[in-house]
């Protein structure tokens, strides 16, 4: 499938989070705005630098009002493991087989690394910003940032 687009609605879908429940997309919405971004595997360099960042950032995320998910194939056991190790505050999601990814239209890197992308979407379930980069972890993070201060997303 092709990437969703900004101006593109979400799709929404359901996946199991780091504690084995089940969490959708649509139960956001007219809610909040949702930082939706996949990562290739828990803990390695560059997704662990990620994670920590918006751990980091997660009380500028909080002001917007934005919830953060973030979404890899790994297991829900794996993504507890993970999130204890470095405190992540935010939902970490089990997209087992890829296809949450896929539905994104989030591409593997070379063929083989799953692909770093992040989805910014409004309230209304509507993508406003994306953002891919499998080098550059930490930018994610300042580019969801950016998107929710200057789209003052509804």
């Amino acid at each position: 499938m092709p990437a969703i687009a900004t101006g593109a609605p979400a799709p929404d879908f359901e996946l199991p989070d780091q504690h084995g429940n089940l969490v959708r997309l649509s139960q956001y919405r007219g809610k909040s705005a949702v930082v939706v971004y996949f990562y290739p595997k828990d803990d390695t360099t560059g997704c662990t630098i990620e994670a920590c960042r918006f751990r980091d950032d997660f009380e500028k995320f909080r002001a917007t009002g934005a919830q953060i998910l973030g979404i890899s194939d790994d297991s829900t056991e794996s993504h507890g493991t993970f999130a204890s190790k470095y405190k992540l505050p935010f939902t970490l999601l089990s997209d087992k087989g890829g296809s949450v990814r896929k539905l994104f239209g989030v591409k593997k890197t070379f063929g083989v690394i799953p692909g770093r992308v992040t989805f910014v979407i409004d309230r209304g379930g509507v993508v406003r910003h994306v953002f891919s980069s499998q080098s550059s972890p930490a930018r994610h993070v300042d580019e969801a940032l950016a998107a929710l201060a200057i789209a003052s997303l509804p």
